[in-house]
């Protein structure tokens, strides 16, 4: 029998990544619990959510009761065990394979024997991740493409002991909240972040090697090859210390030099330009927002 989902977990939810996520469950009509140790970074998350709600109502875009609705079935702990009642639980933190099966391996203790655990990895097997449960069976690949509030792919993929049971219902779910699945491999990067991490750190080496500038680059992608956003300024969007991040998990699973950290990156991450959430990155910014507000 398919796993009926009423309620819904996001770990990590404090971040750009994890705040979208909930958006997503939420506005679907689901239960959300929205979970990260940082109450700070909680509380920030939820202002720059409702900011997202309050734009798509001026916009006409959503009615207002569907809005307080929405706001309403959010809710927020920096306790693990807030996640216990929860039917799906995605974690959407940081990309660590260790972070990633150390949390699984707690939501073990916390969350029912049926529960669903996702992982929104980009780049690691959802095998090895899964290995930190004690079920393996019940954890699934849901790759969200960030912000995940606006795009609607979600990368689905299997791990080795993956059950179909498990698969189906969360593929049934991403179905309800209006996204659009698409069935992968478990393998480096999926389809996305396979072909999109050397793209855009070739459009860092680009700047870095003086070809033009980054709103330049990014004009070329744009109005060439009909992109909505180009690559630094994704870049940018998704956090500059996190495309580190994709990098070093990317690159020594595949030995791919375009996947390996270009110097510029590494510079512009220990000067503390992270992007949209420093303020400044390829691009500087004002104001706080989530994207798309």
């Amino acid at each position: 029998m398919t796993k009926i989902i009423k309620t819904v977990g996001v770990c990590g939810a404090g971040g750009t990544m994890g705040a979208g996520i909930a958006l997503v469950a939420a506005r679907a009509g689901f239960a959300t619990v929205c979970f990260d140790r940082s109450g700070d970074t909680l509380e920030k998350a939820a202002k720059q959510s409702i900011g997202f709600l309050d734009k798509s109502v001026e916009r006409g875009k959503l009615d207002a009761t569907k809005r307080d609705g929405i706001v309403a079935s959010m809710v927020r702990t920096t306790k693990l065990e807030g996640l216990a009642d929860c039917d799906l639980v995605i974690e959407a933190v940081f990309e660590d394979l260790s972070i990633k099966r150390e949390l699984l391996g707690q939501l073990d203790a916390v969350c029912a024997e049926d529960a669903i655990f996702a992982s929104n990895t980009s780049t690691l097997s959802i095998t090895e991740i899964a290995s930190g449960s004690k079920r393996p069976e019940r954890v699934v690949g849901m790759h969200f493409c960030l912000p995940a509030q606006l795009m609607k792919l979600i990368e689905m993929s299997p791990g080795i002991l993956t059950s179909e049971e498990v698969f189906g219902a969360a593929w049934q779910w991403t179905e309800t909240c209006g996204q659009t699945p698409v069935k992968t491999q478990d393998k480096p990067g999926f389809i996305l972040n396979a072909l999109l991490v050397p793209f855009n750190n070739d459009a860092i080496r680009a700047v870095e090697a003086g070809v033009a500038e980054p709103a330049d680059i990014d004009r070329a992608i744009k109005v060439g090859l009909g992109y909505k956003m180009g690559p630094l300024e994704l870049i940018d969007l998704i956090g500059l210390d996190t495309q580190v991040r994709l990098c070093e998990a990317f690159y020594p699973i595949t030995l791919d030099p375009r996947a390996a950290t270009p110097p510029l990156l590494r510079r512009m991450v220990a000067a503390g330009l992270l992007g949209r959430k420093s303020g400044r990155g390829f691009f500087a910014y004002e104001g706080n927002t989530m994207f798309g507000a």
